[in-house]
């Protein structure tokens, strides 16, 4: 088990008669990068409301920075930031009021709200965009400062679901950038869904999940060679005619 990294353990979840997530685990360490990568309908939105405890799993456990999220949700939630794939941004307030109103939720306030929101955009190159209305910025702009709000407490495991949808290719290098900065640079453990293969790097962790079960894990290179693209398509078409 490592103290702030995430072990997800033989996760099964229903909706109905479908298995949405069948069986699925795998650990994080400290730092580390792990590309979710699967289809539409995969199952990753279902896994990211098990991590984020909208919902709890029928069977298996979570454990995040060593506090297993069933018996501890407090503590386990606590050290988990979270980009979701709708934005969840008051248009109408600056970058920097979204930010202060995020850190009160969890407590934080006064000149340390403001200084941990300010170190929090400095990181994500926003710092200048501070004052002005979350309106006035790009796609891109805008899920930078989701990612900086999703910092200001400091957790350990960031979990970002689809983050770059309806974002140019331009705007999505930068994001994946960004990330993977923080992970090597800061220690922070990150889980990034994608249906996306370039967004993912050849040293990667990378988990494919397809129909609600684990079909690779290991790093990008090992597991897709010279053509990811083509590995992941022929893996899901795959488990798709099996299950035709």
């Amino acid at each position: 088990m490592h103290d702030g990294g995430l072990q997800v353990e033989g996760i099964g979840h229903r909706w109905g008669a479908k298995q949405a997530l069948d069986g699925v685990g795998f650990d994080l360490a400290p730092g580390a990068f792990c590309a979710l990568l699967g289809p539409n309908g995969a199952g990753k939105s279902t896994l990211f409301g098990i991590l984020t405890r909208l919902f709890t799993p029928q069977t298996g456990r979570v454990v995040v920075a060593g506090h297993d999220l069933s018996r501890a949700p407090l503590k386990a939630l606590s050290r988990i930031g979270v980009v979701f794939q709708q934005s969840t941004l008051d248009l109408d307030q600056t970058v920097r009021r979204n930010l202060l109103y995020f850190a009160a939720l969890h407590g934080i306030s006064g000149r340390e709200a403001d200084r941990r929101a300010m170190a929090a955009l400095d990181r994500l190159g926003m710092a200048e965009r501070a004052a002005e209305k979350v309106a006035a910025l790009n796609g891109g702009h805008r899920r930078r400062m989701e990612i900086a709000r999703a910092l200001i407490h400091r957790p350990s495991v960031l979990l970002l679901d689809e983050p770059t949808v309806g974002l140019d290719a331009a705007a999505r290098r930068a994001i994946t950038d960004h990330v993977h900065d923080l992970a090597a640079t800061e220690g922070l453990t990150v889980l990034w869904a994608t249906h996306l293969t370039d967004e993912v790097r050849p040293a990667d962790r990378l988990v494919i999940l397809h129909r609600g079960r684990v079909l690779a894990d290991g790093t990008a290179a090992a597991i897709g060679g010279d053509d990811l693209t083509a590995t992941f398509l022929s893996m899901t078409a795959a488990t798709t005619d099996a299950k035709a």
